[in-house]
């Protein structure tokens, strides 16, 4: 077996220029998102999100990205949870996506606000009936005596809400507003492609950073 430190893989599949790059960072993540879906990268939609607690302490976990536009970045998940708990107390965050096999990797700073109820309603009402029941069923991020816990609430949530069960109001949706955006490209020898575009007022400035 290697040593773990001996691990290297050279970068050759894409380049990331200025000329080559949409002046809009939500355009260059479009087009890089739809790129990796027509590829077949598993999971394109999935994220690590990145918040930090009142006493400093940064965490990380993967959350799958449901919607996009002008307005930010959005995704759902329990309010209560230890993410949810944290952006509470410090609403900035980052996320990152990282598409291994193109070679790619964007990050994604700014603030983060949570979707409107309406927003909530929709999207909790378009999840399959398991995964609406899932949301009443798990206390995330506490601790719980065993897997039978869950088992026994989505038992009694079942029960209880038949086949309609509604929005829990622990339960919705965030929108990441970017102020900082930054798109990565592997290329060789280690001299990398990395874009960075800082809001200046209501204007996008890119500027290239040495890798």
């Amino acid at each position: 077996m290697p040593s773990i430190a001996d691990i290297r893989k050279s970068y050759e599949r894409a380049e990331l220029s200025e000329e080559a790059s949409h002046a809009d960072p939500l355009k260059q993540f479009d087009q890089w998102l739809h790129e990796a879906i027509q590829a077949g990268v598993p999971e394109p939609n999935a994220m690590t999100l990145a918040t930090v607690a009142s006493d400093l302490r940064p965490s990380t976990r993967v959350v799958l990205i449901k919607g996009y536009d002008a307005r930010g970045i959005v995704w759902y998940t329990n309010y209560e949870s230890r993410k949810g708990r944290e952006l509470a107390g410090n609403p900035f965050a980052a996320l990152q996506f990282h598409w291994v096999e193109l070679e790619r990797v964007v990050r994604i700073e700014g603030q983060v606000k949570p979707v409107s109820a309406q927003e909530s309603d929709a999207y909790y009402a378009s999840r399959p009936l398991d995964s609406r029941i899932g949301a009443w069923a798990s206390p995330q991020s506490q601790v719980i005596s065993g897997r039978g816990v869950l088992v026994a609430n989505a038992a009694r949530y079942s029960a209880q809400f038949l086949l309609q069960p509604p929005r829990p109001p622990h339960w919705g949706g965030y929108r990441l507003v970017p102020d900082r955006w930054e798109f990565w490209q592997g290329r060789p020898s280690r001299l990398h492609d990395r874009l960075r575009y800082t809001l200046a007022g209501s204007a996008w400035q890119r500027e290239r950073l040495a890798p």
